[in-house]
């Protein structure tokens, strides 16, 4: 035992020796006497940044840049202007890369082809920049894919977010380009077909874009840009059902597109309102889980019904209808001077000037083209317009309204108006806009659509003659709160049970924007 413990006394006093000898030796420094020199063979070209070499290069892929899009454009002129880098920088490439690379993974669901979001090329040159997989000579130089990868980011951000926050297409400018009201050598006048509401993409945008970028918020400004309309997303399964015929993938692509469009209205935003689809020829008359639902009548192919977004503000009752001057044109001048054939159809010539009426017999055709006067037809029966017509605010001056001519709700195409829509229904559409459905309201609408206001008698339900009751007619009825009514083009559609429609694309838009979108499709 006490052999130990002098065994333990002299290791403690060896290990303390050889604490205090160490705390005073010089501590040696191991690299004291490197040189710059000794570097040398570690310099290689192949790793060496240069930012005006990378803006040559980005300058190179401009010039050999085709695509025709409007953002390709605004980003050319971004870098053309020395915009700074806005995705690379002497670390590399960051996650915002990768951030943006996801979301473009998913371009194929839209229908889009990838290589027109440039994804492979893209992941290509990311895993070089952080493999340092470089060349020293060729298209795979440092600055050459750091050239590619600013200038590609750059321009597939720009196209997929004013794509998804705004539509690929701009309908106001495409569809009032549609139409060729007039043309000569000198100018080509188009006829409005188009006039709805709604965000598009500005100068604003485009800098808050590229702000975005610079300031790290890609991912959260990709993900507020995506479309906001349920039925988009509806559109976007179909794409993907492989038993999608290919023959139906653009006509999906091109309704996907139309759920884009950032307008300022929209039925999903209301309970109560008005939808007429003009490719179906149909209208829904929606409050909430009630849907009265009815044929329509709509513009021929050369007398297109506008599409519009308004409100209901007012049904007219027995209304008279003031002739058009593209009628009075094509339908009416011929027959001037012959009194027989404005009195059988109750068209009354009035003097602008005076509002006074005018006789038939003494305008000849050249004064019904001046435009001295205009020509109308009494309110009642007989009148184009029926007994109702149901007004809101737009810049076509069209309508929906009741016909004398019920014939042609039973054909299938039915493109037979000037413009206005027909309405199978009127006074269920009628009943349908009051918010106070007033019995006593209802029976003098019925009766004012029924009886007529020229007469002095009435044939009731009875085929009993009676005198015509002047209290129950109604002329104008305000509709209080006013209806939203949307007129839209959608050839594919669901139904009240939710059934995916197709229709015809009676006008030709369809075809008119798949054109734009192979740029993306192909």
């Amino acid at each position: 035992m006490f052999s130990l413990r002098l065994h333990r006394v002299a290791f403690l006093l060896l290990f303390v020796a050889f604490v205090v000898v160490a705390c005073h030796e010089e501590p040696s420094i191991p690299n004291e006497n490197l040189e710059m020199s000794m570097f040398a063979e570690l310099q290689d070209s192949t790793f060496a940044l240069n930012s005006r070499e990378i803006r040559e290069q980005i300058g190179v892929l401009m010039k050999s840049d085709r695509d025709s899009l409007l953002t390709d454009g605004k980003v050319r002129s971004y870098y053309r202007h020395d915009g700074r880098f806005l995705w690379i920088e002497r670390h590399g490439v960051d996650a915002r890369a990768d951030s943006l690379l996801a979301v473009l993974e998913e371009v194929g669901k839209m229908g889009f082809k990838r290589e027109k979001f440039c994804v492979e090329q893209l992941q290509q040159d990311l895993r070089r920049v952080r493999e340092l997989d470089f060349t020293s000579e060729g298209r795979n130089q440092i600055n050459h894919v750091m050239a590619r990868l600013e200038y590609n980011l750059s321009k597939v951000f720009l196209r997929y977010t004013t794509g998804q926050r705004f539509g690929f297409i701009n309908p106001t400018y495409m569809l009032n380009h549609y139409d060729v009201q007039y043309k000569d050598s000198q100018k080509v006048v188009f006829k409005g077909i188009f006039d709805v509401a709604m965000d598009h993409a500005d100068e604003g945008f485009y800098a808050s874009a590229f702000r975005k970028i610079y300031n790290d918020s890609v991912a959260t400004f990709l993900h507020e840009v995506q479309p906001k309309e349920p039925l988009f997303y509806k559109f976007q399964e179909m794409l993907n059902d492989e038993s999608l015929p290919a023959s139906k993938r653009l006509k999906v692509a091109v309704n996907m597109e139309r759920c884009r469009w950032r307008t300022k209205d929209a039925p999903r935003k209301h309970k109560k309102y008005v939808l007429v689809n003009v490719p179906a020829y149909h209208l829904d008359a929606v409050d909430g889980d009630s849907v009265l639902n009815m044929r329509v009548v709509c513009g021929t192919t050369s007398t297109k019904t506008p599409l519009l977004n308004s409100e209901i503000k007012r049904m007219d009752i027995n209304p008279q209808w003031v002739i058009p001057r593209s009628i009075i044109e094509k339908d009416i001048a011929r027959h001037a001077g012959n009194r027989s054939y404005f009195d059988s159809r109750r068209y009354t010539i009035r003097d602008r000037k005076t509002g006074k009426k005018v006789d038939p017999s003494y305008v000849s055709r050249s004064g019904l083209l001046s435009g001295k006067y205009s020509v109308a037809q009494e309110g009642g029966k007989g009148n184009a317009l029926g007994r109702i017509i149901f007004r809101f605010d737009n810049n076509f001056s069209v309508y929906l309204h009741d016909t004398s001519s019920p014939g042609a709700f039973a054909r299938d195409n039915r493109g037979a108006s000037h413009g206005c829509v027909r309405v199978e229904r009127p006074f269920d559409l009628a009943v349908f806009l009051l918010d106070d459905k007033d019995e006593d309201v209802i029976d003098k609408i019925k009766y004012s659509m029924t009886a007529d206001v020229k007469a002095s008698t009435y044939k009731n339900e009875d085929g009993e003659v009676v005198p015509i009751d002047k209290k129950r007619l109604l002329h104008s009825l305000p509709v209080e709160p006013h209806v939203p009514v949307f007129i839209s083009y959608f050839t594919l559609y669901p139904d009240k049970n939710g059934k995916m429609c197709e229709y015809p694309d009676v006008y030709g838009y369809d075809r008119q924007m798949g054109n734009f979108l192979n740029k993306l499709c192909e």
